[in-house]
């Protein structure tokens, strides 16, 4: 079938170059908004792994646990920054969605996690009702980003996006511009909402 492989294909292409851009971010952006950057790489980074298919490479059965453990200290980081405000809650709630389907991934928790490591479409690996919130909050997410590229006053001749922008935008660097780190939040929530739905 080629409807998982695919969707594992594009996950993992999508998902390595938004963690590739958010690296780009790190260099050019300001003190705070390295670290937030450096999270996003990670995540985006460690959604490409776990979507990558298995014709390409079957990962090792102990791999949950490196991807638990990665985002486990994700998790800590994120909720020591919390106070801090930002995007560090949902740095936590993605980082704890990505333990939570690493621990899904694990032998014995059942088969059908993600697109990209689908072999038979057995048995969910997650807990529908934990699974059905996480879905929620994402497709959310997904709305209130897709509304924040929305060019916000195309009427009166003006080119702005909604949350950044203004004069200038142009003269920007690539690693500076708000409405690509937009973008490439969206599609790290888009990913995450994708490969929830194989739990």
């Amino acid at each position: 079938m080629h409807g998982p492989a695919l969707s594992g294909w594009l996950l993992m292409l999508l998902c390595g170059v938004t963690g590739a851009y958010c690296l780009l971010r790190a260099r050019s952006g300001a003190q705070g908004e390295r670290g937030a950057a450096h999270a996003e790489a990670v995540m985006g980074f460690g959604m490409a792994a776990m979507a990558v298919p298995a014709a390409l490479f079957t990962p090792p059965d102990r791999m949950w646990a490196v991807y638990a453990v990665v985002f486990g200290g994700a998790a800590v980081r994120a909720l020591v920054g919390v106070r801090h405000g930002g995007h560090h809650l949902h740095h936590l709630v993605g980082s704890l969605a990505m333990v939570y389907m690493a621990v899904a991934m694990a032998p014995g928790a059942g088969q059908g996690v993600h697109g990209g490591h689908t072999a038979h479409a057995g048995a969910a690996g997650g807990i529908p009702l934990l699974t059905g919130v996480l879905l929620a909050y994402y497709a959310l997410y997904v709305l209130r980003s897709a509304g924040r590229l929305i060019p916000a006053d195309t009427a009166a001749g003006g080119s702005g996006v909604r949350g950044g922008g203004g004069s200038g935008k142009e003269d920007l660097a690539w690693g500076a511009r708000p409405e690509l780190a937009m973008a490439c939040r969206l599609t790290m929530g888009l990913a995450m909402f994708a490969m929830l739905l194989t739990l």
